[in-house]
């Protein structure tokens, strides 16, 4: 019991951490105790200033003025190495959580889409759209809607660090997103590297499960410089990020009307769609089902890192307004 009671605490110092770490305002208690019921925690405003205050003698946060509070750098270490169990299956956690916040009405169109969010050297800013330029041109990424912003701005949810440049691309998750808002539930299985051989998709040759994972693909490959985005804009053979799922077969004739909308909006993230219980890109499909593949919306990012650019990553970051999205062709 005493264990127990220990972990639920370290749980509530962590999500404290994580709403901290998102602000470079000071936050008080009030406003904490808001913000935790998104990560699905419960306090009282007096509990919430009660935690402040172990963390403060623990050095993970500072008071600035009368109650506001910002994380130190032995914070964001601690969230950094946070309860490794605690992140199994948090990969698939932020898909559905970013899948419902996304509020993108294809038929308007407007509304809130999942991005991605890339932190880039000012000074390799443009060296990286030129690297990024055929990957866009291309098709491999789910939009050549992007927004940019400089550094200490705000950009869907993340902070830029001083000396670089935001980039959010749309996450494919916008395909999650604008099917369970016409009533589709989507299984998002894993994501991974798909080959390309002759400009088409042939099979997958690594992949990393949502549900088992606390890291997103995507970050994983890149990272890993796993993937030759550019060896497939110029010769139609390499490796890309994808992303595997599954609908209802019956669910089809309104998938594919969304997903037609979705493309009248400049959102294009499916690559392929399966037959009813037929394998794709020998990938198992079940009973009834449908195998969908998307691309990931990190790939022209990829081909940047792959040109020697050191860009630093965040995943399915958050929501951005879409009417903040621009043509990456007028930057």
């Amino acid at each position: 019991m005493i264990g127990y009671e220990r972990r639920e605490v370290e749980r509530k110092v962590i999500a404290i951490l994580k709403i901290l770490s998102e602000s470079r305002e000071p936050l008080g208690a009030r406003v904490i105790a808001q913000r935790l019921r998104d990560y699905g925690v419960e306090l009282r405003e007096r509990a919430v200033r009660y935690h402040l205050k172990i963390m403060d003698e623990r050095g993970l946060t500072q008071l600035v003025g009368r109650d506001g509070r910002l994380i130190t750098e032995s914070g964001l270490e601690e969230l950094k190495s946070a309860l490794v169990s605690d992140k199994v299956g948090f990969v698939i956690s932020k898909i559905e959580l970013l899948a419902f916040q996304t509020t993108f009405d294809w038929e308007k169109p407007s509304g809130q889409v999942p991005a991605n969010i890339s932190f880039i050297p000012k000074k390799q800013f443009k060296k990286a759209l030129d690297a990024m330029s055929d990957a866009f041109k291309a098709g491999i990424c789910v939009s050549d809607l992007v927004a940019v912003a400089d550094e200490k701005e705000r950009l869907a949810g993340a902070i830029v660090p001083e000396g670089r440049i935001g980039f959010a691309t749309v996450c494919s998750i916008i395909i999650n997103g604008a099917l369970l808002k016409a009533g589709i539930p989507m299984d998002s299985k894993f994501g991974g590297l798909l080959q390309i051989k002759n400009h088409k998709p042939l099979r997958f040759v690594e992949l990393i499960e949502y549900a088992g994972s606390s890291l997103d693909p995507s970050e994983v490959f890149i990272t890993g410089k796993m993937t030759s985005v550019g060896e497939v804009t110029r010769k139609g053979e390499g490796k890309v990020l994808a992303n595997f799922r599954q609908i209802p077969a019956l669910c089809r004739p309104v998938a594919e009307k969304v997903i037609s909308g979705l493309r009248e909006a400049r959102l294009w993230g499916l690559f392929v769609m399966g037959d009813t219980s037929q394998s794709v890109c020998e990938i198992p499909v079940e009973l009834n089902k449908i195998g969908i593949i998307l691309l990931g919306g990190l790939n022209p990012v990829a081909a940047a890192v792959e040109a020697g650019i050191e860009v630093e990553n965040t995943a399915m970051s958050g929501v951005i307004d879409y009417r903040d999205l621009v043509s990456f062709w007028q930057l």
